[in-house]
């Protein structure tokens, strides 16, 4: 293609001339916060040259508000899909967007200002995709304990095996096409098997961190448990991370063992006791950093509980999920 953003998108890089960029959301029902994410993009220091949302039915206050912006906005195109899940609605915003590059966020995150300008600058020559990166922002005490768990620094990541979600990355269309878009039979966890498919396809990937996105946590524990079972069912239906969810039933099977055993002979006990910190020192060193004073010692009794409450979730959601794939597995082709 030609660096003047139409066309075919091969061998994308910036060039002298700017390339076309589409922005793609979708929402459902995001009244709450859609107003925080259309101020973001507005905010943009590199705004996009097309906005695709894809609605999948919202109820609430979503469509008015998108309407009102698109009113104002010539570059935003709003889809109404009722019915669609995020696959679904994504693959049918990217379908529809004119350019070569596409950027993706979710409602629900607020991309910082220079969030559009990093993905773009990332896109050397040969490279398909763009890992922006994401932080937490916490509102409450629990969201900022929780938010030392599963959430790593930027300087935790290898980019070299990254999976980035979804709320902050970038890549060429033509990437999405070889990989099969988001697949619409997956209804959470669809991109990380999207990423799975990019790296299959042995596309060439670089690390953005400065393109941030902020992303508020689950409030409550309830919602929290809900979260990272549905994470865990995706993995299961999908069949993704095996290794890691093994891991996890076997860590806890074992340790399961040295209690029982523990009654008899002390000794056991204190090797589980003297284990838990090392597990648990990824998610020390990132409260240190991220808590204030007073909730640095909460944190040191609340993160583990909070990490074994969260691997219930995620046992009993993978559980779920391979009975899925298993029912899926037995269905009798067509």
């Amino acid at each position: 293609m030609g660096t003047d953003g139409s066309g075919d998108d091969a061998g994308v890089h910036p060039g002298r001339r700017r390339l076309r960029v589409t922005l793609v959301s979708t929402v459902l029902n995001e009244g709450a916060s859609i107003g925080a994410l259309i101020d973001a993009i507005d905010a943009q220091t590199r705004p996009p040259d097309e906005i695709v949302i894809a609605d999948g039915g919202s109820r609430d206050g979503t469509p008015q508000a998108l309407a009102v912006w698109a009113a104002r906005n010539p570059a935003v195109t709003v889809l109404s899909i009722p019915g669609a899940n995020i696959s679904a609605g994504r693959n049918a915003a990217i379908a529809h967007a004119a350019g070569p590059l596409i950027a993706v966020t979710d409602a629900g995150g607020t991309p910082e200002p220079g969030w559009l300008e990093a993905l773009v600058a990332g896109f050397s020559e040969g490279v398909d995709v763009v890992m922006g990166f994401y932080r937490p922002d916490p509102r409450t005490r629990f969201e900022r304990i929780f938010s030392c768990l599963n959430l790593p620094d930027a300087s935790e990541i290898d980019p070299a095996t990254f999976m980035p979600s979804s709320r902050s990355v970038a890549f060429t269309k033509r990437a999405w096409e070889n990989a099969g878009g988001y697949p619409e039979w997956l209804d959470i966890g669809e991109d990380m098997f999207f990423n799975f498919q990019l790296v299959k396809q042995g596309v060439r990937r670089a690390f953005a961190p400065a393109a941030l996105v902020n992303w508020r946590l689950r409030p409550d524990l309830g919602s929290t448990f809900r979260q990272y079972y549905r994470y865990a069912r995706g993995d299961g239906k999908a069949g993704m991370y095996p290794r890691r969810h093994a891991l996890r039933f076997g860590t806890y099977l074992f340790a399961s063992l040295l209690v029982r055993m523990g009654i008899r002979r002390p000794a056991l006990l204190l090797l589980l006791g003297a284990a838990l910190p090392a597990r648990m020192a990824a998610a020390y060193r990132r409260a240190y950093r991220r808590l204030p004073p007073d909730e640095r010692a909460r944190a040191l009794v609340l993160l583990p509980v909070l990490e074994m409450f969260i691997d219930t979730a995620k046992m009993a959601g993978y559980l779920a999920g391979r009975s899925l794939r298993l029912k899926a597995a037995a269905r009798p082709k067509d």
